[in-house]
């Protein structure tokens, strides 16, 4: 932990996404004394905390996307992906993170998928993209098809454009 020269321990205040000049991420490590007020910042290789973060921490970046999120979706998101963090002992919940289900593997999108997507209620968006990603890692494949699309509009919403023989 980093500790302020009044003695008292440094807080972690937040994390920016950043990138070296030659494109290798990096974060910018924001700390303030709660003593004296001291306030602190340190560049670091991204993932390379060094003992500067204290807690879990979300960057601002992910932060801004948890925020565009209606509320009543965002407190239940919020939890799920920090259940996710502390299972897989992280201590900084990235933007690129909240794209990736619990596998830590991204998932594709089919062109087609990712042009329906496009059409969801933006309120929903969000959550539909997390549920499919989910559904498909869930399943072992790493792609979002327009076929899963349709199965998962049926299960939540009792509809589906796919024609069933009878």
């Amino acid at each position: 932990m980093l500790t302020c020269g009044c003695g008292r321990w440094m807080h972690t205040e937040g994390i920016e996404e950043r990138a070296y000049e030659d494109g290798t991420p990096q974060w910018f490590i924001r700390s303030e004394c709660r003593g004296c007020g001291l306030n602190v910042g340190a560049d670091v290789p991204a993932g390379e905390m060094n003992g500067l973060v204290d807690r879990l921490m979300w960057t601002d970046e992910a932060l801004h996307r948890l925020e565009r999120m209606p509320p009543y979706m965002a407190s239940f998101f919020r939890a799920e992906v920090e259940e996710d963090a502390r299972v897989r002992g992280e201590q900084v919940i990235t933007y690129e993170a909240l794209l990736c289900p619990r596998t830590g593997e991204r998932i594709e999108w089919e062109p087609e998928a990712e042009q329906r997507l496009e059409r969801v209620p933006a309120p929903v968006r969000a959550m539909a993209r997390v549920e499919l990603e989910r559904t498909a890692a869930d399943r072992g494949t790493a792609r979002v098809t327009v076929a899963l699309m349709e199965e998962i509009k049926a299960k939540y919403f009792g509809m589906s454009n796919v024609k069933r023989e009878t």
